[in-house]
Order: structure tokens, then C-alpha cells, then sequence
């Protein structure tokens, strides 16, 4: 990976933290004593990083899940064409559920999820979103608890990838479009 792949910082490591311990209290705040765990369900592989630092930050019972699902390949932009590669391991019905996502963009994806999980029938389902990126919307999705918000450039680190690359690096960059190609 060369350096000058990424043009610019989004999001530094600094406020990655901030972020991260803001969106904690946000979600101890609202779920206050549940009368049995909260499920945290993150969606594989980019939210892995954000959602480790995230339940160290919650500090009600909880348990954690994961699915993974494909949808942009090797490109960067997404298909459209959302396919489940991995489900769940255990019920959600009748349970509380925090849907943690690494981005949202345009929406396609995590509205296949978020309507696939309310068919499942949890007793409340909330959703968690690092980044957002208000500008690439086609589907409208409704994020709960969300993180910052950046423009329509194509993100890389903490998590987020491009090709499997550059999830290692401890900030957001945007990945130089001639890098990608």
C-alpha cells in the first residue's frame, strides 16, 4: 500500500475515539436496565473494528452476533445485488437488537437487512451507524445512534476496505479514485 493512495483525511484516530465513547453513552442512555441482554449484531467484515470499540463502551449486558453479506466485490461502487453470506447464529425474536454498520451509503444494502431483521420479529430493533454519507442515499434509512457524517467520497480504513485492503489503517482517509482502478 502506497501512501499517496489516500488523499485526504475524514476522520482522524482523535475523533474516532470521541465518536466511539460519544455513541456509547448515547446507547447505555437509551437502553438503561433491560430485563435481559441487549444483541448487538454487526454486519461483516467492515464493522468489526468500530463494533469491538463500541461494546467496550456499552455498559449494559450484552451478547454479540454477526452476519456478512456482499455487495460491492472488488469495487467501489456498490452492485446493488445484496447476498447473504452468513446469518445469524441465534434468534432475535422477542429481543432487543442494536444493528451495528460500518457506513451507510446508499442505503440498498443495510435496507435488506434492517427489513429481513424486523421480519424476524425482535422486540425492538435500533440501528448504529461509524459513518454516514447523506449525499450517495438512494434508499432513506432511519440511523439511531449515528457517527459522522461525510461526503460522497469512497472511504478506506477503520474497517472499511477497498479489495480487502486498507482496513488496518487507525483513521478514515478517502482513497485516490486512480488508486482504485
Amino acid at each position: 500500500m502506497k501512501t499517496h493512495e489516500i488523499t485526504k483525511i475524514l476522520v482522524s484516530e482523535e475523533e474516532i475515539k470521541k465518536t466511539v465513547q460519544r455513541l456509547g453513552a448515547e446507547i447505555n442512555a437509551h437502553y438503561g436496565q433491560l430485563d435481559r441482554e441487549l444483541i448487538v449484531v454487526g454486519l461483516l467484515r467492515g464493522s468489526f473494528i468500530f463494533m469491538a470499540d463500541l461494546v467496550r463502551q456499552i455498559k449494559i449486558p450484552l451478547v454479540v452476533d454477526f452476519m456478512t453479506l456482499a455487495s460491492y466485490g472488488d469495487g467501489t461502487v456498490s452492485s446493488g445485488d445484496v447476498k447473504v453470506v452468513m446469518d445469524l447464529d441465534s434468534s432475535i425474536e422477542d429481543r432487543d437488537v442494536l444493528l451495528v454498520e460500518d457506513i451507510v451509503d446508499t442505503g440498498r444494502t443495510f435496507s435488506k437487512v434492517i427489513r429481513m431483521m424486523r421480519n424476524r420479529n425482535p422486540r425492538s430493533l435500533k440501528i448504529c451507524a461509524f459513518l454516514n454519507k447523506p449525499a450517495a442515499r438512494i434508499v432513506d434509512i432511519d440511523i439511531d445512534f449515528c457517527g459522522v457524517d461525510i461526503p460522497n467520497e469512497f472511504a478506506v480504513g477503520y474497517g472499511l476496505d477497498y479489495a480487502q485492503g486498507y482496513r488496518q489503517l487507525p483513521y478514515v482517509g478517502v482513497l485516490d479514485p486512480d488508486s482504485a482502478q
